[in-house]
């Protein structure tokens, strides 16, 4: 059963006649995006410190915020975790999921890098994945005067973000570099076919539609016959082993639920450390509503914990 405070938000949203994103312009369904959600985040929690920078980018500077945990010391050198925000790869920005950063470095204890990569359609795949790549390596190569261990450094995601942490695990593995130690996938797409049964379930009527998952698909990787590509579909990787452990969290009413838990699956099946939690009564996107879904909570406190608990020694 769908958790009635869900329910009681989609029914608010259908009431107001509010548009899909994917009916918009991708300008305008950006500004909508990053001022509604003043009505479902709760308020920002303080942290130690926040820092705005730029870094050079394969095609361009690349815009990180950089949040430091309260209650750490000045002079401690931190785990961290590299964050890239969810949105379709069309929609999404730093200021969208500061919130959900800033509570995710104070209950894990680590900094958080949260990355402005570029979006589609005005840059289609592989801008995206190009940007994830280029600044993880940037964390991981200015570790220490960010006072970050590089060998404890995590990628995470929510939908379009989870998905490119899940590639970026598996591009380091495959360039030799064995530095991340932990991934934290939030209902993360991984197979842009759309073809798994939770799209004929779950398709209509949980706010995030088997039509704007087309569209936002259609945006990012205009050419079908690359989303069978494991950069675009990390389920489709054959090779799935020596990958870091990672928690894989769904929603039962999300489209993209059975490829989340797909992907946990092959991630067990090829010898990986991975844990799946699906939130059953949950829609795509919940997790930054924790202002009007207290489930929503619960699973910020669950990935904070499991990104302590992974980073909390050494590799």
């Amino acid at each position: 059963m769908l958790h009635p405070q869900s329910r009681n938000l989609i029914a608010l949203i259908d009431s107001r006649g509010i548009p899909p994103m994917h009916t918009m312009e991708p300008s305008d369904a950006r500004i909508f995006y990053r001022e509604r959600r003043g009505l479902t985040q709760p308020v920002p929690p303080e942290v130690a410190s926040v820092r705005d920078l730029k870094i050079d980018g394969p095609c361009g500077a690349i815009a990180l915020r950089i949040y430091h945990p309260t209650g750490a010391d000045v002079a401690s050198v931190l785990p961290a975790l590299v964050y890239f925000h969810g949105g379709g790869w069309v929609v999404g920005d730093l200021d969208t999921h500061d919130t959900l950063c800033r509570e995710l470095a104070n209950g894990a204890g680590c900094v958080v890098v949260s990355v402005d990569y570029r979006l589609a359609p005005e840059h289609p795949f592989p801008a995206a994945l190009d940007d994830a790549i280029a600044a993880t390596q940037w964390v991981r190569a200015h570790a220490a005067e960010l006072q970050i261990d590089a060998r404890r450094l995590a990628v995470g995601g929510d939908s379009a973000g989870g998905n490119l942490a899940a590639v970026v695990a598996i591009a380091a593995r495959d360039s030799g570099d064995q530095a991340i130690a932990f991934q934290l996938l939030i209902y993360p797409a991984t197979d842009l076919n759309c073809a798994s049964l939770s799209y004929v379930e779950n398709g209509e009527g949980y706010l995030l539609t088997r039509e704007m998952m087309a569209y936002y698909i259609a945006q990012y990787v205009p050419d079908a016959a690359q989303r069978n590509d494991w950069r675009a579909s990390p389920l489709m990787h054959p090779d799935l082993s020596n990958l870091p452990p990672a928690l894989v969290l769904t929603a039962g009413f999300d489209p993209l639920r059975d490829e989340g838990a797909a992907y946990a699956r092959r991630l067990t099946e090829s010898g990986n450390e991975a844990s799946h939690v699906c939130f059953e009564r949950q829609i795509h996107g919940f997790i930054l509503m924790g202002l009007v879904l207290s489930e929503a909570r619960t699973a910020v406190a669950l990935c904070a914990a499991e990104l302590k608990r992974a980073l909390a020694v050494s590799l």
